[in-house]
């Protein structure tokens, strides 16, 4: 895991925190969005734990990065901001999940174990300030187009070749829209697609 926030005692605290944990291990930290991509460049890591306001690129920026460079990297956004403007934009650039600073540590060990298996987590503070249900603003917009795509009744092979992805990748796109949607199958995706406004 790597912590990403320009406060030192702020990721002194989450590297003690989370290195209690025998499942849990903090391997990187960086106090900006430059040096955790520059971080990611030379290793790999699983979630990436970032502020969004930070000096230089931003936090939604840098989520964004990681969301196209690093594919098997999961973001778990931990802040104090929770408008729901700064929400939605986290979570349209590839967020898996959304706390505040205030989450007890156990929801935090939580959550970064949720990120780590691809699975969403939103603070119930910041769910409770989305206008629209939660699942509409938990995919990417990478996972919207592919769930179009799928509305559309297209194969994973199709969607591979009209997004110029791996078949591999639309799998995970797939399997990660079920996971976010909380739903079964791609017909459930679907009807709760129309349902939350995503198509």
């Amino acid at each position: 895991m790597l912590v990403v926030d320009d406060h030192p005692v702020v990721r002194d605290g989450l590297r003690g925190q989370l290195d209690s944990q025998d499942d849990l291990l903090v391997v990187g930290e960086a106090a900006g969005a430059e040096e955790a991509l520059a971080v990611l460049s030379v290793r790999t890591v699983d979630v990436v734990l970032t502020d969004l306001r930070m000096p230089g690129i931003g936090g939604v920026e840098l989520i964004r990065a990681i969301h196209a460079r690093h594919p098997g990297t999961e973001v778990l956004v931990l802040t104090t901001y929770d408008t729901e403007e700064e929400v939605r934009a986290a979570m349209a650039a590839g967020a898996r999940g959304y706390l505040l600073k205030d989450t007890h540590r156990e929801t935090l060990f939580a959550a970064v174990r949720a990120t780590r298996d691809g699975r969403a987590t939103l603070s119930p503070t910041v769910r409770g300030r989305l206008s629209t249900p939660p699942a509409a603003a938990l995919l990417s917009d990478r996972e919207v187009e592919v769930l179009r795509l799928v509305a559309a009744g297209r194969t994973n092979r199709q969607i591979a070749a009209a997004l110029f992805i791996g078949e591999a990748t639309v799998k995970t796109h797939v399997q990660h829209i079920l996971s976010r949607l909380r739903v079964s199958d791609r017909a459930a995706a679907v009807a709760a697609g129309f349902r939350t406004g995503l198509l």
